[in-house]
């Protein structure tokens, strides 16, 4: 017998419930396309909202800070990693959103599980949405506090378990303001009143609101006019900026006790020079052209438009750029996404665990790569291999 009998026991586990992932190599294309695994396909998989990954301007950033800082930071940012160039993103990170400070992390993850964990203490109780992203929920259970769990299409329950906690020495709200499998909106005013009722904490990811959401694109705080009663906001450089990286923005005392406190910070080689410029220039392109924003939730209109002409339905509460299609069953769900790459498009094809048993779904992202064509192609694509019951 092998050491390793019992992992290969649980892979066949998940072959059997359509829930092994496997390793794919994708290569990106022009016009929103990608090279995956040898095929050419149309990607509406992934989170680069505005299509800057490969503009050019962020690649001239990139090239001209790779030529003078070379590749890697060579070090945590608290040893002798922290460069010019994360000062500058840092700088213009805090402008950009209308704080005093801002706190740069390797990943999105990084920063929401070192900011959490560094905060929240044990003997708090910390209140996690159902559908937060996994980093939220690492950093509410490595915190070791007290965790509540609620949804934020039931708040009475949250209401409840706030009144409970009274004796605590703090509470915390944690939520997403953008839920990445359900595309739909964190109520964030009510989080706020309950907050300030209960003389809790309320902790904000933009994730998916950054450069998505607001007149300025600082996110769904922005858009919903709650900035200014949140206690801590998260976001990430990875999504609509096209780039690499989580950051933290808030008043100094914050940000100097993170720096000072928050492990996967602390102990992570800072961000390479190069993404750092790149994403100030990412910040850049945002303040001077707000435009791209109407333009992609014009081009997501158009999308529920047009599934709504193929009878195809999609939850009311999805806003924004993320398009979720319910299927139900996880091998029904991954039959469809291959039908789909046979005709061209690939789409996300989310399991469980990643969602709950019984809601397996089509991911649909669009962005400013996709055209009307491409738009109107997968949406009638949709609607034929669906409607058919791929089995």
């Amino acid at each position: 017998m092998s050491r390793w009998d019992w992992l290969t026991a649980a892979l066949q586990r998940l072959d059997e419930s359509q829930l092994r992932r496997k390793q794919h190599a994708s290569r990106p294309l022009p016009n929103g396309g990608c090279e995956r695994d040898g095929r050419r396909l149309r990607d509406f998989a992934n989170n680069d909202y505005l299509n800057l990954a490969g503009d050019e301007r962020l690649r001239a950033a990139a090239e001209s800070a790779l030529k003078d800082n070379g590749v890697g930071a060579r070090a945590s940012a608290l040893i002798c990693g922290r460069t010019p160039w994360h000062e500058c993103l840092e700088q213009r990170l805090a402008a950009f959103e209308r704080q005093p400070a801002a706190l740069l992390f390797p990943t999105g993850m990084a920063a929401n599980v070192g900011t959490i964990a560094a905060l929240v203490r044990a003997e708090d109780v910390v209140f996690c949405d159902r559908f937060n992203h996994a980093s939220l929920v690492d950093g509410c259970r490595l915190s070791g506090a007290r965790l509540r769990v609620y949804r934020h299409d039931a708040l009475d329950k949250l209401e409840q378990e706030l009144t409970k906690a009274s004796d605590a020495p703090r509470r915390w709200i944690v939520t997403d303001s953008v839920f990445s499998m359900d595309g739909d909106l964190a109520p964030l005013p009510v989080l706020c009143d309950l907050a300030e009722r209960y003389r809790a904490e309320l902790i904000v990811d933009e994730a998916h609101g950054t450069g998505v959401f607001g007149p300025t694109g600082r996110g769904v705080c922005e858009m919903m006019h709650v900035e200014d009663r949140v206690a801590v906001r998260i976001g990430t450089l990875s999504k609509a900026l096209g780039c690499l990286g989580g950051f933290v923005t808030g008043p100094q005392v914050l940000i100097d006790y993170l720096w000072n406190t928050a492990r996967t910070q602390m102990f992570s080689t800072a961000l390479p020079p190069a993404i750092c410029a790149a994403a100030v220039a990412a910040i850049e392109i945002i303040d001077q052209q707000p435009q791209l924003m109407a333009e992609l939730q014009s081009r997501v209109a158009s999308f529920h438009e047009q599934l709504a002409t193929h009878h195809l339905a999609v939850p009311t509460s999805a806003r924004g750029p993320i398009v979720p299609i319910l299927i139900g069953d996880a091998a029904r769900t991954m039959n469809i996404a291959a039908r789909l790459e046979e005709r061209g498009f690939l789409v996300g094809a989310i399991r469980p665990p990643t969602v709950p048993q019984g809601t397996a779904r089509l991911r649909v992202t669009i962005t400013l790569a996709h055209d009307d064509d491409a738009i109107n192609e997968l949406a009638a694509a949709l609607a034929e291999t669906v409607q058919t019951g791929a089995a």
